[in-house]
């Protein structure tokens, strides 16, 4: 066609043809059968968009692939970017390749778009890292017929998945802090994935077991200057001694802004993060909190999938409880 910007895509062709996309690339592989009124409306957009299949798209039925892919909201990250790390080196010890895919935003046209891109490829599976709300709308979007496994925080039923237990070691947490005495732990919430993470729920489980008052949650952004602000309106409020945050990286702003309000860690409040960011031991004073083993989490990720892909077992879930670090950030309430 003349005057054409760009090739059309497959998300094109879905649009068109008034399917999903994943309707798309089950008529382009033949991997899983499609009615034939919607294998009808396909090969129509195919035809009049003049729509061309990517190579690898066309061979994948005939040869294996040897590629997977990851999917994810951000890349960055330290949790996001040890996982991918993870995966990366299970996957070339076994001979595959990694491909990595951004989604941007839980938007349906943006998640629509990253998955079409993905699936010009072909592909032996596919790994989602389901940490915040692109990560779930993409999880929701892979084709039935492609192997896909979940690396998250929580556990969800009806998908292979592997998992960090947050609740679990974030109730740890909060229980060790009540047991220095403080009567109670404030919470900093990291944006969850969904209405409830696992770190918070963990957080409240343990002050309610405890019949411990259970603070407002206080919300942050993934920037940590946004915990320097909330630091020092925890500051400001002479009942708080105690605040667990939802990551490393705010837990550092929190404390800044507790300084920068003429407080002092942990003499005056006890701040622990989460995740064991590789600054944590080297702030002042180190850090208090939850070593998560993301690198690990990718790998057992991976294995799940490579499983799923060979046929070779029917294990659907792999679990790990991240451990509790202890350093000079947490102390008994002194005398605010």
């Amino acid at each position: 066609m003349a005057g054409r910007l760009r090739n059309p895509t497959i998300s094109d062709v879905a649009k068109r043809a008034g399917v999903s996309v994943p309707t798309v690339s089950r008529v382009l592989t033949g991997a899983a059968k499609v009615s034939a009124a919607k294998r009808e409306l396909v090969e129509a957009a195919i035809a009049e968009l003049d729509f061309r299949p990517s190579a690898a798209a066309r061979n994948l039925v005939s040869r294996r692939s040897q590629t997977i892919a990851v999917i994810a909201g951000n890349t960055s990250r330290y949790g996001y970017a040890e996982a991918i790390r993870g995966v990366e080196i299970a996957a070339r010890a076994e001979g595959y390749t990694v491909m990595i895919t951004v989604v941007e935003s839980a938007d349906e046209d943006e998640v629509d778009r990253a998955i079409a891109a993905t699936l010009t490829q072909a592909l032996a599976g596919v790994v989602v890292l389901k940490f915040d709300p692109p990560g779930v709308a993409a999880l929701r979007k892979i084709p039935a017929h492609l192997p896909v496994v979940a690396l998250s925080g929580t556990r969800e039923s009806g998908i292979h998945q592997a998992v960090l237990d947050e609740a679990a070691a974030a109730e740890e947490l909060t229980a060790y802090l009540l047991g220095l005495g403080h009567a109670t732990v404030h919470h900093v919430r990291v944006p969850p994935s969904r209405r409830v993470d696992g770190r918070t729920s963990g957080w409240k489980r343990a002050l309610t077991s405890a019949g411990a008052v259970v603070p407002a949650v206080r919300d942050a952004s993934w920037d940590p200057k946004s915990g320097v602000a909330i630091g020092r309106e925890l500051a400001a409020d002479r009942s708080v001694t105690a605040v667990f945050c939802g990551n490393d990286e705010i837990a550092m702003g929190v404390m800044r802004g507790i300084t920068e309000a003429g407080l002092r860690v942990p003499e005056d409040v006890s701040v622990a993060g989460f995740d064991d960011h590789p600054l944590a031991e080297l702030w002042s004073p180190p850090l208090t909190t939850v070593d998560q083993d993301f690198a690990g989490l990718g790998s057992r990720g991976f294995h799940l999938l490579l499983q799923a892909v060979d046929g070779t077992g029917d294990r659907r879930f792999s679990s790990e409880l991240p451990k509790l670090v202890l350093r000079s950030s947490t102390a008994a309430p002194g005398s605010r």
